[in-house]
């Protein structure tokens, strides 16, 4: 058998609260290569009870006379676990199994050391992510993709909503074929697109519903894709969105299939319950421009949707914390006109303080509770709107967490806001999933404002409140969540279970919540010789849905749970998500699919992976680098340093801990180029020692050989040629060469440093916002090519540059559950390290890419020479 080689696909689902709603259902698009044909790209999706099983299929035929590379996209909702993938490729089907993640994951490891190609899903818009894998395809040979993936459908607004983006690039046989079957019979379905007019639609597209069943389906005949009568490119390019709703004759609706239920429950017409909201709004520097305007321009409008029975009030925070008034008031007009006036008032300023603010406003909402100022049955609400992270006052996570936790006491629901991508979102979602809220990203774009207003009409309308679903005494087995705070109008309450008898002949649920007005009960008995009728509408049904409809909902709860659970509460709850989805074989946090095919006699491993948003594992940039083969080294940040090993497809890193000012000694060649220091610089807002944060603030290159030196620092880089100076702007793209010295700077981003053929740095600028008032720009410096350095080469990088080796064992749980410790020997020492991640800026300034390190501890103790003290110099040069 022939040495194994390797194809590695991961699939690094980078997940948040999405909208609810219908399936993102998937867009495909296949590239094709010179001699690939695409000829058929088909969408099936079908829909039980809420319960979709989406399959995409694309087939295609290589006509060359070589292999040639074919890539696979497919567009998938965020919030979907893919439950298969399989290649068949000449008749001949490979299908995917999921393993643990870290089963997999050392199949991926040695894949990327080999450098072959790599898939992935990297985030594509708000609410979709996009699936890439490429294979070789031999001369002659037909290959089909199939990508099958499932999700249950949320209500969103009284719809469920499935969105397709539609781009397949080229003319091609094009199929989407959706069927829904909803025992509780279809009120409406609807379908359109924004990328063809609507006499083309009419003939492309049937959709029909009938009783329990409808029908949709879209095939545009080649002429139709064509956008123009002699054109082979395709005008398909935009958004097919199909939305529907079930009848509500009954409040409740349960199902029970194979020993397993469902129930659904949303009642109609109830009066909407008062509600007491308080909003804190961020106002720090960072919300300057159209985050301000556009906050405000939404915050006006949902004045305009306040019901005079409401209860309100604005709390605003920068470095301090200021309120519209001392006390909620109630939403007269008088009231709401004044509220206007100081809405359109709010201006930015300072930094960002949310523990106050916070605090600020859960006193106001249980002050007004225990006084009896607002009415006895009306319920309370806070919702959070910032686009950073702590810089003033109580500043840590899980200390703000903990303030928040202990001030709502479960009374009510936090709703956090994140404006933008330059903030803690992690932190966001956990502290409002623990106080019963959610989070959501509002993205920065046109209709920032519509994003904020249309949060607020999901929650503007309570109807019931402690809410809660009883089952009969010791009838039922592992019951997923089933008491809400709230239930919204518009939206459904979903319960699943399994049947502790499955040869009862009646089950009955219970609905309780407390309206308006008085206390309600809603009762649901369902006969179960009537039910085993579902059974018989095969064409529409998977006979196992309702199982897999409650493993995916206890799986996604499970997970929910994990992310505010530590030590044993955590472990508890990983392996039983981690059980059900290998058994049931979804793609979640804690597992990989792989598919293993014989290629030119060899084997062809594909792994397909989907953590959490903020895993440290498997994020996208890591799947889809193909790292170079030598080492290379680097540090970034505050400041990290990190040597990456291919030999031992792993890297170290560690943190160097100096008081602001302090010059380190990089990298020292007595013959050839040397980074003499860094000078480290000071995060404005972190001045005490605890908290304090560095960086380097201006970095120092001189050569050994050549009177020659170049200073860089974030607004500048001057270059010393003997007596001569030159000075250059980060604004410049310019190239300097002499005597085999190379000086380009590319404009914004990043200056490259290269002597012969041997020696390579790169400094990477990192800019922040002017008006931030907590950060500098500050810089990375990375080493890409170190073959020229001599033997005699130090420093606390350049003494990696030497050969040197690792041993790293007994893997174990952490302080941290999610960073495993473990025992690494090196150079002689023992040591306790800890497994993490740093981002590497090269490539992707904005972003950068995760790399999987092990962290030596203690300013790098044991794994530098001598200790870090060592390596401070008085000055730059």
């Amino acid at each position: 058998m022939a040495l194994a080689r390797w194809l590695c696909l991961i699939l690094a689902l980078l997940s948040g609260l999405a909208v609810s709603g219908f399936p993102r259902n998937p867009s495909r698009l296949l590239r094709a290569v010179d001699g690939i044909e695409v000829y058929s790209t088909k969408v099936n999706c079908k829909v039980t009870s809420r319960f979709a099983h989406n399959v995409v299929t694309t087939r295609a035929v290589n006509h060359a006379n070589t292999a040639k590379e074919v890539s696979f996209d497919v567009e998938l909702p965020k919030t979907a676990f893919i439950t298969n993938f399989t290649l068949t490729i000449d008749g001949v089907t490979y299908p995917g199994n999921v393993k643990e993640k870290e089963v997999a994951k050392k199949q991926y490891e040695k894949a990327v050391s080999q450098g072959k190609t790599a898939g992935l899903v990297k985030a594509s818009g708000r609410k979709l992510e996009k699936f890439t894998v490429s294979v070789n395809v031999a001369a002659g040979s037909k290959v089909t993709f199939e990508l099958t993936y499932e999700e249950l459908l949320k209500r969103h607004k009284g719809k469920y909503e499935m969105y397709l983006k539609v781009q397949p690039k080229q003319l091609v046989k094009h199929f989407e074929v959706i069927d829904i079957f909803e025992p509780q019979g279809i009120s409406t379905l609807d379908a359109e697109a924004s990328f063809i007019t609507n006499d083309l639609l009419g003939s492309a597209l049937t959709k029909s519903f009938s009783g329990k069943k409808g029908h949709v389906s879209f095939k545009p005949s080649l002429d139709q894709q064509r956008s123009c009568p002699t054109c082979t490119d395709s005008l398909l390019k935009g958004d097919f969105i199909i939305t529907y709703d079930v009848n509500r004759e009954s409040p409740a609706n349960v199902q029970i299939v194979n020993g397993y239920f469902v129930h659904f429950f949303a009642p109609q017409g109830l009066p909407v319950v008062p509600k007491s909201v308080v909003f804190v709004i961020d106002v720090s520097g960072s919300m300057y421009g159209r985050k301000m305007e556009q906050t405000k321009d939404a915050l006006l409008k949902i004045l305009e949707d306040v019901k005079q029975d409401d209860y309100l009030n604005f709390i605003l925070f920068s470095g301090d914390v200021t309120t519209w008034k001392d006390s909620l008031v109630p939403a007269t007009p008088e009231n709401i006109q004044e509220a206007r006036k100081f809405v359109m008032d709010i201006h930015d300023r300072g930094m960002t303080n949310i523990n106050d603010a916070l605090l600020r406003g859960i006193s106001m909402l249980n002050k007004a509770r225990e006084e009896h100022t607002v009415p006895e049955r009306s319920t309370s609400i806070i919702i959070m709107l910032t686009d950073g992270d702590a810089n003033v006052g109580e500043s840590r996570p899980e200390k703000i967490q903990e303030n928040v936790r202990n001030a709502i006491g479960g009374k009510f629901p936090l709703y956090n806001l994140g404006f933008g991508n330059n903030l803690n979102y992690n932190f966001l979602e956990n502290m409002a999933l623990e106080n019963h809220g959610l989070a959501r990203r509002i993205y920065e774009d046109s209709d920032a404002s519509l994003q904020l207003q249309g949060f607020y009409e999901e929650v503007a309308n309570p109807l019931l409140t402690g809410v809660e679903a009883e089952y009969p005494q010791n009838a039922i087995l592992d019951l997923t969540q089933n008491s809400y705070q709230h239930f919204y109008d518009g939206s459904e309450i979903v319960v699943a279970g399994r049947l502790a008898d499955e040869d009862m002949n009646s089950f009955k649920a219970a609905v309780k919540g407390h309206g308006a007005i008085n206390d309600l009960t809603f009762t649901e008995e369902v006969d179960m010789k009537e039910m085993e009728k579902a059974l018989q509408e095969q064409d529409y049904i998977f006979g196992d849905y309702i199982e897999r409809l409650w493993a995916y909902l206890t799986i996604e709860q499970l997970l929910e749970k994990r992310k505010n659970a530590w030590g044993e509460e955590k472990e508890n709850l990983t392996a039983q998500a981690l059980e059900l989805s290998l058994k049931y074989h979804f793609v979640t946090p804690l597992t990989s699919m792989v598919v293993t095919k014989p290629e030119d006699n060899e084997n062809q491993t594909a792994i397909a992976n989907k953590p959490g948003e903020g895993s440290p594992l498997f994020l996208s940039s890591t799947a889809s680098y193909q790292g170079p083969k030598t080492p290379y080294y680097y540090v970034d940040g505050d400041p990290h340093f990190i040597i990456q090993i291919p030999e031992k497809d792993d890297a170290i890193c560690f943190n160097i801990d100096e008081d602001p000012g302090t010059v380190l000694r990089l990298i020292q060649d007595p013959t050839a180029w040397s980074p003499q220091g860094g000078n480290m610089g000071q995060k404005r807002g972190s001045s005490d020692s605890q908290n304090r944060r560095t960086y380097f603030g201006k970095l120092g290159i001189a050569s050994a050989q050549m009177d020659f030196r170049i200073e860089v620092t974030p607004e500048n880089i001057i270059l010393w040629n003997g007596d001569s100076l030159s000075t250059f702007s980060w604004l410049d793209t310019v190239m300097v060469t002499q005597d085999g010295l190379s000086v380009m700077i590319n404009r914004k981003k990043s200056m490259v440093v290269s002597f012969g053929d041997g020696v390579a740095f790169v400094v990477v600028l990192h800019q922040v916002w002017k008006k931030e008032p907590a950060h500098h720009d500050f810089l990375g410096f990375y080493v890409v090519d170190s073959r020229g350095m001599s033997a005699q080469t130090h420093g606390l990088l350049g003494q990696f540059f030497h050969p040197f080796d690792f041993q790293v064992s007994d893997v174990h749980p952490g302080s941290d559950p999610t960073k495993p410790d473990a025992t690494m020997v090196v150079k002689n020492h023992q040591l306790t390290v800890t497994r993490g991640s740093q981002k590497d800026y090269r490539k992707d300034i904005s972003v950068g890419r995760n790399v999987a390190c092990w962290f030596v501890h203690n300013n790098g103790q044991g794994l530098i020479d001598g200790i870090h003290r060592d390596y401070i110099v008085p000055s730059l040069f």
